[in-house]
């Protein structure tokens, strides 16, 4: 076999690797939809998305069957899926400007700079827009506070950033335990659950948000993923190959603070997705960002998306799905790290 007839066989691997994929997704959001403490068959998901979306009359479904799937499991399924994708790709960016396997999207202090927004937004419910908005704009200034720390002579070192970002974490979650200290019961109450991360509160219109930013997101870093591969081989080699490596890691820890910060200030704080998934992804189909982003994103989504129905659904209270992903991702790094040691710190 020619290495042109080997690149085709790869490229068709997994192009079909892929779409594998994007099935099991499908078959996870199905499944998704018929769990819980309401039983929902497939016939009744059929007849409710034909009535909700195309205005087709099908019989034996009730009120309560439109609520269930239409109203309350599908905006929550499709927010999971989309909130995986996203901080897959987070985590695979990260990982790539940085050239550190263990880097998460998370390490510029976006979730302490969120968990301190939503707080605010909790305990001055009529001074801030939202509690959402809140979380936003804390996250996005946590995060211009590490890059600018780090910043040295127009230069942004790997290390200095990374420091940065846990000093300016620390400082923001400093502030949390000072508004958690003052707070009333109730006020604390929720402001720990929403630093447990969650999909409760999953409703429609937000879920139009979060995919519009995720959407716009990714399809700029698709054109840029091969500038992200560039990057990945080090500053210097960069530069020879003819690209600004300190412009570029603007722009793409911009794009995924971005995803990360949208994220986390709708459903909370929920870790190890984006520190998993990339790694996942590169050894199933090798070290190309032009297919990790995607593959991980996917991998991420269904991740999420099983987490969040075991949080509904094992238990007759539901449990926060950060700590899920927290419980199956813990050991889950510690055999990655064992069996794929090498692989990984190349």
């Amino acid at each position: 076999m020619t290495s042109s007839e080997r690149a085709k066989s790869k490229f068709k691997s997994k192009y079909v690797f892929l779409i594998f994929l994007v099935a099991m997704l499908a078959v996870c959001m199905v499944a998704a939809l018929m769990l819980g403490d309401y039983k929902i068959s497939v016939s009744k998901i059929i007849g409710v998305l034909g009535l909700k979306l195309f205005d087709l009359e099908a019989s034996g479904i009730s009120r309560m069957d439109q609520i269930v799937v239409f109203d309350i499991r599908m905006p929550r399924i499709l927010t999971a899926a989309i909130i995986g994708f996203a901080l897959s790709n987070a985590g695979a960016v990260y990982q790539a400007c940085f050239r550190n396997p263990l880097v998460e999207p998370f390490i510029l202090g976006a979730s302490s700079g969120a968990a301190l927004g939503a707080a605010f937004g909790i305990i001055f419910a009529g001074f801030f827009l939202s509690i959402t908005a809140s979380a936003f704009v804390f996250s996005l200034l946590a995060v211009f506070l590490s890059y600018t720390l780090a910043r040295n002579g127009g230069i942004v070192p790997v290390v200095g950033l990374i420091l940065s970002g846990v000093i300016v974490g620390s400082i923001f979650s400093a502030g949390v335990s000072i508004i958690k200290y003052v707070s009333e019961d109730a006020q604390l109450r929720e402001i720990t659950f929403w630093m447990m991360g969650g999909l409760y509160y999953s409703k429609w219109d937000a879920l139009g948000e979060i995919l519009a930013v995720v959407a716009m997101c990714f399809a700029v870093l698709s054109a840029l993923s091969w500038k992200l591969n560039l990057l990945s081989l080090g500053d210097n080699q960069a530069k020879s190959l003819g690209i600004n490596p300190e412009k570029y890691k603007f722009i793409f820890i911009v794009i995924a603070t971005l995803m990360t910060a949208t994220c986390v200030a709708n459903v909370g704080i929920i870790a190890w997705i984006g520190l998993i998934m990339p790694h996942v992804a590169r050894l199933l189909i090798g070290p190309d960002n032009r297919w990790v982003l995607p593959i991980a994103g996917l991998l991420g989504a269904i991740y999420l998306l099983i987490c969040d129905t075991l949080a509904r659904t094992i238990t007759m209270a539901e449990i926060p799905v950060g700590i899920i992903t927290s419980l199956v991702g813990a050991p889950f790094l510690i055999v990655l790290l064992r069996s794929k040691a090498k692989e990984l710190l190349k």
